[in-house]
């Protein structure tokens, strides 16, 4: 019995929405950094995942919540 290696596709999402993987090259923190400038609360954003979801690796970026003041 051989055992197969496969590349688990990544995923990103922020507030509901998918976000593209720009490349395997980039790091989750990149990832990140690249829709940073889209979406300016991905600066204080912690990543949750990844979590396998079938053939899918699921990162979540999760806005970070504190009180003002």
């Amino acid at each position: 019995m051989a055992i197969e290696v496969m590349q688990l596709n990544r995923t990103f999402s922020f507030n509901g929405v998918d976000l593209p993987d720009p490349g395997q090259e980039f790091t989750p923190e990149e990832v990140k950094e690249v829709y940073a400038n889209q979406y300016p609360d991905l600066l204080t954003a912690v990543i949750d995942g990844p979590k396998i979801v079938g053939d899918k690796e699921a990162y979540t970026f999760v806005r970070n919540v504190g009180t003002k003041g």
